[in-house]
């Protein structure tokens, strides 16, 4: 049956592109009709399902472009993960995709699997056997001996057995590849945070092979060595982007031009905790790390909104908090929506299929009372989720 959803506002694209009392009619998973409320009535076919919100605001799907499905975001999630089973995990996922849902997030990129267990998530989601956002899984990371994450069975060393791990990661069926260029702070015993685990030439060869089989290379990289290796390697988005050097922070404005020119994303991950996480980092020097974030932006550098859902105190139902770290950079609520929904669909490849209400796209969307486009609090007030057509709440 077709379904019509009419609101106060509704955001139908990128700079506060809002048709006042308009609707959308969703037929088949897929957004049939956008426009003034009494024209798509007009075209609707009768005993169309309706839901009306005479005083919100209907706007595209949030994305989450980092997420750890496989993490619980408890105080020791690597802990948890490694001491239970993959039944236990597949739980964990389904219930965790429930609140990313709930928050209004239709599409995820996850970033770090065990086992394929994200990638059949995924697919139960596609098949409509299990309620979800639309997933794009990176599969196992490719990490170096004892590196960042190492506990997800992505070890290599050299650049055969790195090859070797791409192509089993296309060979099972994931949407883009995942590389930790450098240490991460969450891998107990690992590398520094700061400190690269490939030659740039290492991550070229995992870029050329990943681009052979049309996959985009998505780089954690904190050190500034590590980001200037993936850069100079070809990656499509950074991760974290910290600017973390072996005795501070090291920003080159330079390799920073070279991400904008070159429309390299740049996913910050702020956790809905990052006001937390700047009180145990220190304030002062969580500043100059947020201050890099500001200056590329300001620099033309293309920001991705994402949570790091999994880790500690980073939860998969508090998009929001995640979205209020672009305010406090400076972005305007109309701008972070528009990070949030087409911004974040186009620098995932998704551009022709989600982040817009226009006909022909899948029907993912979300009702909110109040208007998010001045006040982002509003996003916290959901009233409606549909993803790929399917209404969730």
């Amino acid at each position: 049956m077709d379904t019509l959803i009419s609101a106060r506002r509704v955001v139908i694209g990128p700079h506060g592109q809002v048709l006042a009392d308009g609707a959308v009619l969703v037929r088949n998973g897929v957004i049939a009709d956008t426009g003034p409320r009494h024209e798509v009535e007009s075209r609707a076919p009768a005993h169309t399902l309706r839901h009306d919100y005479p005083d919100g605001t209907l706007l595209p799907g949030l994305v989450d472009a980092h997420v750890h499905l496989v993490l619980d975001a408890g105080p020791d999630p690597v802990a948890a993960l490694r001491e239970a089973d993959d039944a236990t995990v597949a739980k964990g996922i389904a219930e965790r995709a429930l609140g990313l849902l709930n928050a209004g997030v239709t599409t995820v990129r996850d970033l770090g699997d065990r086992n394929g267990l994200a990638m059949e998530f995924r697919d139960a989601v596609r098949a409509g056997r299990l309620p979800g956002p639309r997933v794009l899984a990176a599969g196992t990371p490719v990490t170096g001996p004892g590196g960042h994450c190492w506990f997800l069975g992505g070890e290599v060393s050299g650049e055969d057995a790195a090859r070797a791990l791409v192509r089993r990661n296309v060979e099972q069926g994931t949407d883009l590849i995942k590389v930790m260029a450098t240490g991460g702070g969450i891998t107990k015993g690992g590398p520094p945070i700061w400190a690269p685990q490939f030659t740039a030439e290492e991550l070229r060869i995992i870029v050329q092979e990943a681009a052979s089989a049309g996959l985009p290379v998505a780089a954690h990289a904190h050190g500034t060595a590590g980001i200037v290796a993936a850069v100079e390697a070809g990656v499509s988005t950074i991760e974290h982007c910290t600017w973390i050097d072996q005795d501070g922070f090291r920003l080159l404005d330079d390799v920073v031009d070279e991400i904008a020119a070159r429309g390299i994303g740049v996913c910050p991950a702020a956790s809905p905790d990052w006001r937390g996480f700047a009180e145990r980092f220190g304030r002062e020097r969580a500043e100059e790390m947020f201050g890099g974030i500001r200056r590329m932006r300001e620099r033309g550098v293309r920001l991705l909104t994402g949570t790091d859902a999994g880790v500690s105190r980073a939860v998969f139902d508090d998009f929001v908090s995640s979205l209020e770290f672009f305010a406090h950079l400076g972005c305007t609520s109309q701008e972070i929506v528009d990070l949030a929904t087409c911004e974040a669909a186009e620098a995932l490849g998704l551009g022709k299929v989600t982040g817009r209400l226009l006909p022909g796209l899948r029907a993912d969307l979300l009702v909110v009372d109040g208007d998010p486009l001045s006040d982002l609090q509003a996003l916290r007030r959901v009233r409606l989720v549909m993803a790929d057509g399917l209404v969730y709440a």
